[in-house]
């Protein structure tokens, strides 16, 4: 996620650094842009001197504290942890300007809870964004109970500038996308273990049927079935029952098969990102 938030940053005309705490992961994460855009470039939806204008304003970081100095926003996109979330916002709060806005793009963690690491937690907001975030349209902004107007409006505006579509929502467990799309996504994994529909059938019926433009099946394998097991117990803690992870998710993840990013979840996947089966 981070590195399409940045994607997005850098086309709409700011100046982006990119920290991982991966040795060589920010360079990498310039190479996935470059690559995107290229492609974009290919398909004729970019022009080569906006690529090249996009790429000129990334710049790898190594070090947390250095990238913050001097910035106006902060858009954190780590793994669905709370207290490394935490931690990381402790290091951001001290590190940015006082003026700078404070963003999480948690998918389902209180951003309140979030908030308290900060000196300030009005400056403090959720913007989640949707993978992959070069092509996806939606941000939610998340206000939580002491943020500020200042901010909530700021982060409107900044997803506006980005060509996104933001929607505000309360801070409430899985807020409004999570929470509906998980849902969705766990009883399509119900339907596999009780052998209604394969996933392809399952998930071609909900893009032909209903219009969505990638199945749930497939999205999940997209999101990472590591991260929606998370969230999955998260929202199943904080709202009941119909959140409980099904078994097939459990097992999946325990044997390592989280997706994309592993080659394989309820579909195989190619080294180059491919769908084969």
């Amino acid at each position: 996620m981070g590195h399409g938030i940045a994607h997005v940053c850098a086309v709409m005309g700011a100046e982006v650094r990119i920290y991982d705490a991966l040795q060589g992961a920010a360079k990498g994460a310039i190479e996935r842009i470059r690559k995107n855009l290229d492609k974009g470039v290919e398909l004729g939806k970019v022009s080569p001197d906006l690529r090249d204008a996009a790429l000129s304003r990334l710049q790898p970081f190594e070090s947390l504290v250095p990238a913050c100095a001097g910035t106006d926003c902060v858009i954190e996109a780590v793994p669905e942890e709370i207290e490394l979330k935490r931690e990381i916002f402790g290091i951001c709060d001290k590190a940015a300007p006082e003026h700078a806005l404070l963003a999480t793009n948690t998918s389902s963690l209180p951003v309140g809870d979030l908030a308290i690491a900060v000196r300030d937690p009005g400056r403090l907001v959720g913007m989640h964004f949707f993978n992959p975030v070069h092509m996806m349209k939606l941000v939610e902004v998340v206000r939580h109970e002491g943020s500020s107007k200042d901010a909530v409006a700021l982060a409107v505006a900044l997803a506006e500038r980005m060509g996104k579509t933001p929607i505000t929502v309360t801070d409430s467990p899985g807020f409004a996308s999570s929470r509906l799309g998980l849902i969705l996504g766990l009883e399509a994994m119900r339907m596999v273990e009780q052998g209604v529909a394969s996933p392809s059938d399952i998930d071609t019926a909900m893009k032909l049927g209903y219009g969505h433009p990638m199945g749930p099946l497939e999205l999940t394998d997209l999101v990472g079935l590591d991260v929606r097991l998370g969230i999955s117990r998260y929202l199943s803690d904080a709202i009941g029952p119909a959140f409980n992870p099904p078994q097939v998710l459990q097992d999946k993840v325990a044997a390592g098969k989280l997706g994309k990013k592993s080659g394989e979840g309820f579909y195989r996947w190619s080294p180059d990102g491919k769908k084969l089966s």
